[in-house]
Order: C-alpha cells, then sequence, then structure tokens
C-alpha cells in the first residue's frame, strides 16, 4: 500500500494530486524552487523540500534532487503530474531504482511513446524528410514534450531551416531534448483525443473523447468531453486505435492519445503517457477520479473489465494571467481574489494573496462544468465565469466567456484555427459604461462619512476618471441632502463595497474592491444576443419566475 507520494512537479497539478491522496489518507510531500517557496502547493502539502534555484532547468527538471527529496521526506511513491519529467523514462527509471513506486507507465512505454517520431513509427507513420514546395505546410514539433512548446507552423520552405533551429532550441530548454521533427500541418483540423486507462493485468479502457480545438500557440484553452459532432463509426475508431497504440507498448496507467480530425479522417498525432491537463472533463462524465485509479493501479489493483458509462457533457476552460489582445503576453503581480460561483470546479494553484511570478507558466486555474447537455454545460460555464472574482493581473477571462458564446462554438463547427480567425473580435474593449460611475460612488460613500454628511445647497458635479481597458472613462456625480446623485441613473444604494444602480427601470448591483490605486468592480449583466426592441416583458418586475420561463421578448429587423 502506498502511504506516502511526492509530486514531481508544482502549481495546479500538484495541488490536484493531493486532493485525492488526502481523502486516499495518503501523506503528501511537495517540492519548490526558491521561486515557489510560498506556492499553494508548497503550503498545502504535509511536507515541502526544497530544490534550490528559480529556472526549472535547476529546479523541476533535475530528476536526481527530486528522487533524493522523496526519500529525504519518507515517501514511498512518485507522483509526476504533467509537464516537467512526467515522460522522461530515466526520470522514473531513477524512481524506481531508488526503491520507490512510479506512478506513470513503464519506462520502455515512455521510450516508445514519449518520443513522437518513435510514436509514429509504432502506428505505422513515417515523418517528413525531405521537404518539398508540395509538402507545404508543415509542422515543426519537439519530439519530447507538449504544450506548443518546440512547435512551429512552416508555411515558406525558405524558412524552415531557421524555424528548425529555433524549435530545437526551445525544445532543449524545455524539456532537455533538443530532437524536432516535421509532419504535414492540417489546416483547419479539430484536435480530437481519446483518455484511455491500461492497469497490469491486461484491462485497457477508452474513456471517451474530448475536443480541444481552441489553442492559442499550439496549447489548448478550451477542452469538453465527449468531443461533439462525431459519428458513431469515428467514434469507434479513435477508440480502437487508442487501445492498439496502448497495447502496443504495454502500457500501464493514465495516458492520451491524440488526433487531428479533418473531413471525417482521423490523422494520429502522439500519445501523452501521463494524466493531461484536461482530464477533469472526462473524470466528469465518466463519474471517476483518474488519480485515485493511478494510485490503484500503481498498487496492482485491477480495473473492472468494461470502463463506466459516460454521462453527460463538461467543459474546461484555462485561466491564464495573460493579455490575449497583446500577443498573449503573459500578466505578472498580485492575485488579490479567486472564485468562481458554487457548482463550478476549479482545479488551481493559487489562492487570494498568492504572487504570479515570471518564471513558469502563467495558468491561474481550469474551471470545469458538467452537465446533461452540451449546451447546458457551455452556459453554466459562461455564466460561472462571468460572474468570478478575479482581482489582479488582466487575464483571458473576457476571451473565455466570449469563446464560449460564440456561435461557431455553441454550434460544434470550431476548428484549430478558431482565434486565428475570431481573436480581434473576441478582444474588443467592452466595458460596463456603468462600472466607473459605480466605483466612483462607492468611493464617494466612503468620503462622505468622513466629511460630516451631505450639501444643503446645490454644488458643482463631482468628477472621476478612472482608465478602464486602456481608456481614459470620465464620470461625474452629485451630494444631495438625501444621497449621492448621478445623471441617467438612479443610486439606490452607494456603499463602500456595494453599488446598486437602476437604469431604464432595471436595477444593477455592483460589488467592489479596492487594492490599492485598482478597483475591481463585479457584476453580472442581461444582454440580448442582437440589437432590437424590447417589446413585452412577460415575467414582469419583482415576480418570481421557474427556470425556462419566458423572461422578455426582444424584436429586431
Amino acid at each position: 500500500m502506498i502511504t506516502s507520494v511526492l509530486v514531481a512537479n508544482r502549481g495546479e497539478i500538484a495541488c490536484r494530486v493531493f486532493s485525492t491522496c488526502r481523502e486516499s489518507g495518503i501523506r503528501t510531500v511537495a517540492v519548490h524552487s526558491d521561486a515557489d517557496a510560498n506556492a499553494l502547493h508548497a503550503r498545502v502539502a504535509d511536507a515541502a523540500v526544497r530544490l534550490p534555484g528559480a529556472a526549472p532547468a535547476d529546479t523541476y527538471l533535475r530528476g536526481d534532487l527530486i528522487v533524493k527529496a522523496a526519500v529525504a521526506a519518507g515517501a514511498d511513491a512518485v507522483h509526476p503530474g504533467y509537464g516537467f519529467l512526467s515522460e522522461n523514462a530515466d526520470f522514473a527509471r531513477a524512481v524506481r531504482d531508488a526503491g520507490l513506486v512510479w506512478i506513470g507507465p513503464p519506462p520502455e512505454a515512455i521510450e516508445a511513446m514519449a518520443s513522437k517520431t518513435r510514436a509514429k513509427e509504432l502506428m505505422g507513420i513515417a515523418p517528413l524528410t525531405d521537404v518539398t514546395e508540395a509538402d507545404l505546410p508543415v509542422l515543426v514539433k519537439a519530439a519530447a514534450g507538449g504544450g506548443g512548446r518546440g512547435m512551429r507552423v512552416v508555411r515558406r520552405l525558405a524558412d524552415l531551416d531557421a524555424e528548425l533551429t529555433a524549435a530545437r532550441a526551445e525544445a532543449a530548454s524545455a524539456f532537455g531534448d533538443g530532437e524536432v521533427f516535421v509532419e504535414p500541418y492540417v489546416v483547419d483540423g479539430r484536435h480530437v483525443e481519446v483518455q484511455i486507462l491500461a492497469d497490469t493485468h491486461g484491462t485497457v479502457w477508452a474513456l471517451g473523447t474530448r475536443d480541444c480545438s481552441l489553442q492559442r500557440r499550439h496549447q489548448k484553452v478550451i477542452e469538453e468531453a465527449p468531443a461533439p459532432g462525431l459519428t458513431p463509426g469515428l467514434t469507434a475508431e479513435l477508440h480502437d486505435l487508442a487501445v492498439r497504440a496502448a497495447r502496443a507498448v504495454d502500457y500501464v496507467g493514465a495516458g492520451t492519445v491524440e488526433f487531428l480530425v479533418a473531413d471525417g479522417t482521423a490523422h494520429f498525432l502522439e500519445m501523452n503517457t501521463r494524466l493531461q491537463v484536461e482530464h477533469p472533463v472526462t473524470e466528469a462524465v465518466f463519474g471517476i477520479d483518474l488519480v485515485a485509479l493511478q494510485l490503484r493501479i500503481a498498487e496492482g489493483h485491477a480495473l473492472d473489465d468494461d470502463p463506466p458509462r459516460a454521462r453527460g457533457h463538461a467543459v474546461e476552460a484555462r485561466l491564464y494571467a495573460e493579455d490575449p489582445a497583446n500577443g498573449w503576453a503573459p500578466q505578472t503581480g498580485r492575485l488579490h481574489r479567486l472564485a468562481v460561483p458554487d457548482g463550478i470546479r476549479l482545479d488551481t494553484g493559487y489562492t487570494g494573496g498568492d504572487d504570479i511570478g515570471v518564471h513558469y507558466d502563467p495558468m491561474l486555474a481550469k474551471a470545469v462544468a458538467h452537465a446533461p447537455t452540451r449546451a447546458e454545460a457551455v452556459r453554466r460555464l459562461a455564466g460561472a465565469l462571468e460572474r468570478a472574482a478575479i482581482h489582479g493581473p488582466v487575464t483571458n477571462r473576457d476571451l473565455l466567456v466570449r469563446s464560449l458564446r460564440h456561435e461557431e462554438f455553441t454550434s460544434g463547427r470550431m476548428d484549430t484555427g478558431f482565434y486565428d480567425r475570431h481573436l480581434a473580435a473576441l478582444t474588443e474593449p467592452a466595458p460596463d459604461p456603468l462600472a466607473p460611475l459605480a466605483a466612483a460612488l462607492a468611493d464617494a460613500s466612503t468620503r462622505a462619512g468622513r466629511f460630516g454628511g451631505w450639501r444643503n445647497l446645490p454644488s458643482q458635479p463631482q468628477v472621476k476618471r478612472y482608465a478602464v481597458a486602456g481608456e481614459e472613462h470620465e464620470v461625474r456625480y452629485g451630494h444631495t441632502r438625501t444621497g449621492l446623485t448621478a445623471e441617467g441613473v438612479r443610486v439606490v444604494h452607494a456603499g463602500p463595497d456595494r453599488v446598486v444602480l437602476e437604469a431604464d427601470g432595471v436595477q444593477r448591483p455592483f460589488d467592489i474592491a479596492r487594492y490599492g490605486d485598482h478597483v475591481h468592480v463585479n457584476t453580472t449583466r442581461l444582454t440580448a444576443p442582437v440589437t432590437g426592441r424590447l417589446t413585452a416583458l412577460p415575467a414582469g418586475l419583482g415576480r418570481q419566475v421557474e427556470m425556462g420561463a419566458l423572461l422578455a421578448v426582444v424584436e429586431s429587423d
């Protein structure tokens, strides 16, 4: 029996594995770099071991230091998480040689499949060698690793050598392996994958499909299970190919077989010999805990002959500290608050008060919604993200909400070129026009008490300016004996943390939070899908309504 697990990773995935370990009564051990000395994963573990330095090559990629940490902390097993050393066969062997349980596939399977070139050979697919104009566009990829690192799209033959050089350097830095290869670039294909799980007794489960087509820089942003719109025949083919890949290398544990699907044809991409970032959507649909099953498999337990039945649909969105409108530039600083409404799963390596640094991937969290149908799951996740309180650096939250509500996504017609086509429109600033006024009124409510009440005589309007989405917004308001006023709206309530405004007969609440010179205004707006006229309001103001009731009728020419 496993009694203590060290996770050879950081952030969200370390916290996620620790959660299952705690539920199973297993002691947890974290490793952390100096930059992560106060990181959440180091704080929540039962024990933590320092890896001196900050760069991944000096810390989380040092398998020798991590094995020593496991032994020193008294761990009897190592879970690699994903990324870093999760697909490193030498590290798996080092863990085993130290007398520890490796919670992952055999090193031989990692070697066979973690190298994308060898994986393609096993599947009978040869990489491109002598690239000609007729082969363009092509994709340069790192043989080891993933996450979009070491990956380049080449559309001109003259650029190939330079892109190969750049890809080798990036792959060597990220994965310690500079091997790259070239394959055809499937334009506007869908990225579809199959989750597999295999035990040491010969059983292999194919746990449905996932669609991961919405990507930025070849890194997934929104994932869902099952992949929408696949025919039963194509789904069965994908399952068969995934199981075939697993059996070809005597696979054990959790893994993912990835494909590009175009024109009803599946093109094998690679097999990831680890847990994927998007594994929670599969867990939600099948009602399982993949980490718990990894632990059981590592202890020698057998899977049932057949996997559980899939139920409903799940969607996951990756929340990044980045600016999509500015080249996806990573953002740093203090994360003051991170909270989503109840009913949404949030896997994160951060909590309020944590600092977002420059050394690692800018992903803050994964938000996951599950519902009986795809439409309900998508709506639930979009609504939750819109209502989420995310106070701190710029994030991709608005992009996620707009992506989930985009007609191309809601209809299931998305592909890997989604953001190439729609990024400009999806990142167009659309600030709430009442938010700056709410911020000003909240501030004024605190100052009014300090100055001894309201004026009895008319006075000049107060003016306050805020920078919103890079643009300056000016708001005006006044003081009267009855309270604060503003032109065009009725101030129902104005307090330091909450403001309620009424415009056109509709009251809207705003929650206000201040951090130094920064003000965060949280609100939820009910907006129409088209510009038009409100011709009927069957629900009536102030009436209680049931789910599915007709609220309003909007007519558009």
